[in-house]
């Protein structure tokens, strides 16, 4: 493998990022006049009628959710959150929602293969993604596909223990995608894109008012891509398509209903990755192209997603909410996995075995949320209360064809081409997994104003899940109801240092029940744990720009570790271990004059294992994110916009798997207006050409080379 050479690729990243903002600094405006921050919602619309729930006036001051399930500010949550924010996303091209977490303080994206991939932070997989504040567990942290960010209006990370969002998860954080909802205003765009390995893309977002006086409303956003990649004869496939209708019903209730469904084609997909390890300890290095799959292999998937969502005001203070989600997937495959049986690689290339394998999936998911929220007064002050009620039922079925004839699993030397391995003959086909698990929750929350200064957010989670069948959920062994019950508690404080200023400190315990099976085929325990955040948080440049420092402790008992590796029934076996991480993290994210934004993120860590000695070294211990954009205005050009973003990584390694030192990549863009109406915008992903792999968790996979892009915006 090449040398990654990050420190002069990374210093020469943080001078063209310094220049950015320096560039930006020296343009700065008055204050007058410059937008809030993301963290702080817009101002509400005058309205005339003021004893009724007024729809547009909601629709200009939304406010997620997602990170307390109460109506509270970034700078004001006890936890570390960063959002990604819809501008980010496309200044940066990144239309799946790998790339897009790339980006987040302390997230890592472990894209161990094609199409299924862990996201992590603080040292442990994120078990826990939400749409609009909602959703399940990920099965073992795993994601199928990715979903294209056009569908959304940012992306939410909400960093550390998630008992307050669901009573139950791990110490790492949630994920929370924002939908984009209908506005007050006609109009959208369209969007076109091509570029470097074959890439097509295009992309529509419209709004329109469906009513006289605004009260409903309508948008339908879609995106199509299409392109090859850097891996040999990988060809992916995506087409994305989402509606919403919202309006008022009666003077005193507003509802919502949105559609959407994605289908992925990818043709040539990798299942498993690169054995790079040989038998003399040495580590193999192909070109950036190497892949295990054949040109028979395909893996297709399609997902449809529905929602109603009705808010009813109870007076001024209160509203009651209810939310009803469905979702239905299906999965097509042909794979192909190309294992060693000691993990290992001959000098020649030679060691490898072939495996087929051919499924069909479906699974579906519903969830009812009922939650009645507001504002309260007491020992004469206001405060804040949420209550409510969840049930998620979550189910999956997947059917696997026998192999009535197949060619030899002996595979030639690596690396070799798509044809090495015909496509075997298919038999009868049979249920492989069959699983079906339900929670109910019940929750509460308040966010207290205990004094002028200082505020306390105390919530309270009781879980009951239940879990059936044979399938992920069950690792094999038969599940007949399997029950949990569990109530988790969540404290939160923040102290008022000054106006712009504020201390915090928060606490919850974890706990999780875990798919993962034993040596002996028995499911390992629940994992129970510990988390506790302490950190500053600070508003600059009259609220434009926000500062972070955090620091976490996490315990998390008994928590599934890989053991060993079965290579007969071709599976891994697990055992629980108790992990410690500890850790800092810092950020800013905001503007720094009225044409400049900035963001950096530093994450640090330590992860012990029971012995006190260094665990899971495939987790980088050090992460730094840094972004930068600004508008040429000082220099006459105002139409054009500039950035550029970096992010580098300390080394990883896998015993008895590959090593990969530390790096960095860059990448930039440019954006100028042609028009009021029209805007080109160029983008170099991977600037300077580095070469590394994007994961050796489970083996390895290289990282895509220099690609470029460039897209014509145009406003409908």
């Amino acid at each position: 493998m090449k040398s990654a050479r990050s420190l002069p690729l990374f210093t020469r990243s943080a001078c063209a990022l310094a220049t950015l903002a320096a560039l930006g600094a020296a343009q700065a405006q008055p204050a007058t006049g410059i937008e809030a921050p993301s963290s702080t919602a817009p101002a509400a619309t005058p309205e005339t009628t003021v004893d009724t729930v007024v729809v547009t006036a909601k629709r200009e001051r939304r406010v997620s959710k997602g990170a307390t399930n109460l109506r509270m500010e970034a700078k004001d949550t006890p936890q570390s959150i960063s959002t990604l924010d819809r501008e980010t996303l496309r200044d940066f091209a990144t239309t799946g929602t790998h790339d897009a977490l790339r980006l987040g303080t302390g997230i890592t994206v472990d894209e161990w293969e094609t199409n299924r991939t862990n996201y992590s932070a603080r040292g442990f997989d994120i078990m826990l993604t939400q749409v609009d504040g909602l959703g399940m567990a990920n099965d073992w942290g795993l994601v199928v596909g990715q979903q294209d960010t056009y569908l959304f209006e940012s992306i939410e990370l909400i960093r550390g223990a998630n008992g307050l969002l669901t009573g139950v998860g791990n110490a790492s954080g949630t994920i929370n995608y924002v939908r984009k909802r209908p506005t007050n205003r006609n109009g959208g765009e369209v969007v076109a894109t091509g570029g470097s390995n074959g890439l097509k893309r295009l992309a529509v977002d419209y709004n329109q008012v469906l009513s006289e006086d605004g009260r409903w409303a309508g948008r339908l956003v879609a995106a199509h891509e299409d392109k090859d990649s850097h891996l040999r004869d990988l060809h992916d496939r995506r087409s994305s398509v989402y509606g919403v209708v919202e309006g008022q019903i009666s003077q005193d209730g507003v509802l919502t209903a949105g559609l959407s469904h994605g289908l992925a084609r990818q043709r040539s997909p990798m299942w498993g990755s690169l054995t790079l390890r040989r038998a003399d300890g040495s580590q193999a290095a192909y070109d950036v192209s190497a892949s295990t799959s054949q040109d028979w292999t395909r893996w297709n998937t399609q997902t449809t997603q529905a929602f109603v969502e009705y808010t009813h005001a109870l007076g001024t203070d209160w509203e009651a909410k209810a939310v009803y989600s469905h979702a239905q997937g299906q999965s097509d495959t042909k794979l192909f996995y190309a294992y060693s049986l000691t993990g290992q690689l001959e000098q020649d290339g030679t060691g490898l075995y072939g495996w087929p394998y051919r499924s069909e999936g479906e699974s579906s998911s519903r969830s009812l949320d009922l939650s009645l929220s507001g504002r309260f007064g007491a020992w004469g002050r206001q405060h804040e209360a949420v209550v409510g009620v969840n049930h998620s039922r979550q189910s999956s079925m997947t059917e696997a064809y026998a192999v009535a004839s197949a060619p030899s699993a002996v595979l030639p030397a690596f690396p070799y081409d798509g044809d090495v391995y015909a496509e075997p003959a298919w038999g009868a086909k049979s249920v492989a997994e069959d699983g079906d698990q339900r929670i109910t929750r019940l929750y509460a929350a308040t966010r207290l104003q205990l004094g002028e200064r200082l505020k306390g957010v105390l919530g309270l989670n009781a879980i009951d899940l239940r879990r059936d069948g044979t399938s992920i959920y069950g690792g094999g062994v038969a599940l007949e109801n399997e029950t949990t019950r569990k109530l988790s508690p969540y404290v939160g404080a923040t102290y008022d240092l000054s106006p712009e200023a504020l201390a915090y400190a928060s606490y919850s315990d974890i706990y999780q029940a875990q798919d993962q099976r034993d040596v002996q085929g028995r499911f390992l325990a629940p994992m129970k744990g510990l988390n506790a955040e302490v950190g500053l948080k600070a508003e600059w440049l009259d609220r434009r720009l926000l500062t972070t420092v955090a620091l976490f402790s996490a315990r998390q008992k008994g928590l599934a570790t890989e053991a060993g590796f079965d290579p007969v029934s071709q599976q891994s076996y697990y055992t629980g271990k108790d992990v410690d991480s500890r850790g800092l993290e810092l950020e800013a994210s905001g503007r720094v004059s009225a044409d400049t934004r900035v963001s950096a993120g530093l994450s640090a860590l330590r992860l012990t294992g029971p012995d006190g000695q260094d665990i899971y070294e495939w987790v980088p211990r050090r992460t730094l994110k840094l972004r930068a954009d600004t508008r040429l205005s000082g220099l006459g050009l105002p139409q054009l916009r500039v950035g550029a973003g970096a992010r580098w990584q300390s080394a990883v390694s896998k015993s008895g798997g590959a090593h990969q030192g530390a790096y960095s990549v860059a990448d930039a863009f440019a954006a100028y207006e042609l028009s009021p109406v029209a805007t080109v915008r160029v983008n170099l992903q991977n600037l300077f050409n580095t070469q590394y792999l994007r994961t050796v968790q489970y083996g390895a996979i290289y990282g895509a080379p220099r690609t470029g892009s460039v897209s014509l915006e145009y406003k409908i």
